[in-house]
């Protein structure tokens, strides 16, 4: 999923394990979860700044993670300021294709609302994890 918005603010903490958990906060008061330490200094760099999130949720028992996949600055001061000058292309394939097959999980399955067993879930999900990452493969090479 995506949002266009503006960063409000950016938290750190560390967790028990002495993990660093980033908690970036948009205009709108969302908020969006990230341990990958490039993926929170970039919004650290892009406090104040219009970008574009990008982020997945995840149902926990009976809360919603928001996590977040990618910031990329949309005016073009904060732009300059990004290595490369742009978005961000260093998020693996691999991983990529895995959190859009885990979004597309209940129409891939088709029970979005039973339980599914964890081979089946599997089974569905791979196939079309391992193309979407072809996919992104084949877009970069062009």
């Amino acid at each position: 999923m995506e949002r266009v918005t503006t960063l409000s603010d950016l938290r750190t903490a560390e967790t028990r394990g002495g993990n660093v958990r980033f908690v970036a906060k948009d205009a709108e008061g969302n908020e969006y979860t990230t341990f990958r330490e490039e993926i929170g200094e970039r919004a650290r760099r892009l406090q104040g700044r219009r970008v574009r999130i990008s982020y997945h949720e995840v149902l926990r028992g009976q809360y919603t993670n928001v996590y977040l996949d990618e910031v990329v600055a949309l005016d073009p001061e904060a732009a300059t300021a990004e290595p490369g000058g742009g978005p961000s292309h260093d998020t693996d394939p691999q991983e990529a294709a895995w959190r859009t097959a885990v979004e597309a999980a209940p129409w891939l399955v088709g029970k979005p609302d039973g339980q599914v067993d964890p081979e089946e879930l599997y089974e569905k999900l791979k196939p079309f994890e391992e193309r979407v990452a072809a996919d992104i493969e084949a877009g970069r090479q062009e």
